[in-house]
């Protein structure tokens, strides 16, 4: 909750697509919590459970996609020193301390032996890339944590981007892996049905993830021959996630049944991360 406000507060005045941070309390006497206020920004969330009755057409999918796309490069453009975004991180060595971080929180949730989980894992240790000059990073940067403008007559969404939400884990690193994360949520058109359940990128019209790839290559100017590797980390810090929420449940600490049900999640997430590798294309 103060990490969030701290973001906020040091964006405003260098990003303006964001709720603008009002009043923090770090008292627990108002409301038995610490608790921030920020203003209210309106506008059109599009989430994965939207995708069956979402009518857009396909150009106004591509233009929506496109949009986000070109946001990202905007927040990996932001001034990391001017604007005092500097102290929210440790650029230096961010990815390795990534992959070794995650691969420990697999290593102690672990339940089940997947053999696609190993050998992912050890192949983020062996192939870490030449680490992009350090950016500010989101670092959950996906369709349902962005606020649309909407078309006044009909609701839907416009391709404008009035405001990104959740930024509690937001840091400073090697801008590919916000990147990678946000490709291991973009599902397409013929991907599995679970994997489509994370997103609705596989709606007609979306980018693909080669041309969400282009495209920010394009607008960045960054170098991306080595995006495999950020896109392969977003699956396995994705089922790292799920086993974790898994293990739990299979321990006893969590009594919500859905959540026995990941292991085949996890298993498709590790395997499609190996296919990936094996076919060296994202």
């Amino acid at each position: 909750m103060g990490r969030e406000f701290r973001v906020l507060s040091l964006l405003k005045g260098h990003y303006d697509k964001i709720p603008e941070p009002v009043v923090y309390c770090e008292s627990t006497d108002i409301l038995g919590a610490p608790f921030y206020i920020m203003k209210r920004v309106t506008g059109v969330i599009l989430r994965a459970s939207m995708a069956p009755t979402l009518n857009l057409a396909p150009e106004q999918m591509r233009q929506l996609s496109e949009v986000l796309v070109d946001n990202l490069v905007d927040i990996h453009s932001l001034p990391i020193e001017a604007a005092g975004l500097i102290q929210l991180g440790k650029p230096d060595g961010y990815v390795q301390r990534q992959v070794e971080g995650w691969n420990q929180r697999y290593r102690t949730a672990e339940t089940d032996t997947i053999e696609a989980m190993n050998s992912v894992g050890y192949w983020l240790q062996q192939n870490y890339p030449i680490e992009q000059p350090p950016a500010f990073l989101h670092n959950d940067y996906k369709f349902d944590n962005v606020l649309f403008a909407s078309n006044e007559a009909t609701g839907e969404p416009l391709p404008v981007i009035k405001g990104v939400l959740d930024w509690e884990m937001a840091t400073v690193g090697d801008p590919l892996m916000d990147l990678g994360a946000t490709l291991a949520y973009w599902s397409e058109a013929d991907d599995s049905p679970a994997y489509k359940n994370f997103n609705l990128t596989w709606l007609p019209g979306n980018l693909t993830r080669r041309e969400v790839v282009a495209r920010y290559a394009e607008k960045s100017g960054r170098d991306l021959s080595q995006i495999l590797f950020y896109y392969v980390f977003g699956l396995y810090k994705n089922a790292v996630i799920a086993q974790q929420i898994y293990a739990r449940w299979k321990q006893g600490h969590s009594k919500d049944a859905r959540f026995g049900h990941l292991l085949p999640m996890i298993i498709e997430l590790a395997t499609k991360a190996a296919g990936n590798i094996e076919r060296g294309e994202v």
